[in-house]
């Protein structure tokens, strides 16, 4: 089970690498529409193949899932980077909000399907039908790839050369800064994800709890992430992204010394809420630091979120193992290591002075963007 559920993270690693390759060339809108189709129907051969009784036909439904996930994911964040920044101020955080809403209102919608005994088939048909409507009506709202005061060239018109854009892509994987972002985010990613998986399961073994109680330490985790998203860009803002990461990630050590460690349930759970908080912003301000340039910002977004997905992928293979030693509570002291390579990293997010002076020359025509700078 855990090798055909691994099938997904590897499709979306697979496809986030060449996800700014894409988006550069299609523009964000377009990738965003097909790649959200690409999941759906993913999702519609999984439905097929637990219809079946076929295990390989789930796992290409599943990698094809992931394929269209992970693309959709980097174009609707390489989106949100580009209105952040016209915007002037953090954005990002209350856009993946939007995420943590949907994650609850997921997992409650599908525990009322599933209650109804829906056969599966048309379960995810729903979901998928779902998935491609909000992909392609969303998109059409997406901001045009035309004005070159906000894009170079290169992405308006999609490059001169296809060569040209993959020298660009590869250049990116050799930047210090834009991979110590990345850093940033897969200890972001692997403590939200360690979170998802593992919470529930070790508030009921650790404590001797109902499942009830355990999905009970997965909502508060999710509802500490969703208040500090929507409230946490001003503070951000205020704070500065180096700042603000290293408070976060401060943060998740606390949470999850309370979680791991306390002797009492409402302390765990505490825990889980300040470890939720602090898993909040370190996704979105590493890549609103990442898309600082407009110039690199598609190819920039896909590494760091090429790295912060390789979280999902390592996460459940090496909480697993440890937990078979230290049980599920002690085993989740593992995400405290990337969580402070992350914290050592953070002063790679300060903004690049040298982007916003070389941003769009006219750019004194728009009061917004010019009084961000």
């Amino acid at each position: 089970m855990g090798l055909v559920l691994l099938m997904w993270a590897l499709g979306s690693v697979v496809a986030l690498p060449v996800s700014g390759l894409v988006t550069a060339r299609l523009g964000a809108a377009r990738t965003a529409a097909v790649s959200s189709s690409v999941a759906a129907a993913g999702h519609l051969v999984l439905a097929v193949a637990v219809t079946v009784g076929s295990a390989p036909l789930a796992v290409a439904g599943l990698f094809a899932a992931g394929i269209g996930e992970g693309t959709w994911a980097a174009a609707t964040t390489f989106e949100g980077a580009v209105v952040e920044r016209r915007l002037g101020y953090s954005a990002l955080p209350r856009f993946q909000a939007g995420e943590s809403l949907g994650t609850v209102a997921g997992a409650s919608l599908g525990a009322l399907v599933a209650a109804t005994s829906l056969p599966l088939i048309a379960h995810l048909g729903f979901s998928a039908a779902v998935a491609v409507v909000t992909g392609v009506i969303t998109s059409r709202a997406f901001l045009p790839l035309l004005a070159p005061r906000s894009f170079p060239k290169a992405l308006v018109d999609g490059g001169t050369q296809r060569g040209g854009q993959l020298r660009s892509a590869l250049a990116a994987w050799r930047e210090p800064r834009t991979l110590l972002l990345g850093l940033v985010i897969l200890g972001a990613a692997l403590a939200e994800g360690a979170a998802s998986d593992w919470t529930a399961v070790a508030v009921v073994a650790g404590f001797g709890s109902s499942d009830a109680v355990g999905a009970a330490g997965v909502t508060v985790f999710y509802a500490a992430m969703l208040v500090t998203r929507l409230f946490g860009a001003s503070l951000a803002d205020r704070l500065g992204r180096t700042t603000a990461l290293r408070l976060c990630a401060g943060s998740v050590l606390v949470g999850l010394a309370l979680f791991t460690l306390a002797p009492w349930l409402p302390l765990a759970l505490a825990g889980s809420f300040v470890w939720g908080v602090g898993a909040a912003l370190g996704f979105p301000l590493g890549v609103s630091a990442a898309s600082d340039d407009p110039h690199q910002a598609a190819m920039r977004v896909s590494v760091v979120t090429t790295i912060g997905y390789c979280a999902y992928i390592i996460g459940p293979a090496v909480i697993g193992v440890v937990a078979g030693s230290l049980g599920y509570r002690g085993a989740l002291v593992v995400v405290a290591v990337p969580v402070v390579v992350g914290l050592l990293a953070a002063g790679a997010a300060r903004p690049l002075r040298a982007a916003r002076a070389a941003a769009e020359p006219d750019a004194a025509r728009e009061p917004v963007a010019a009084g961000a700078r």
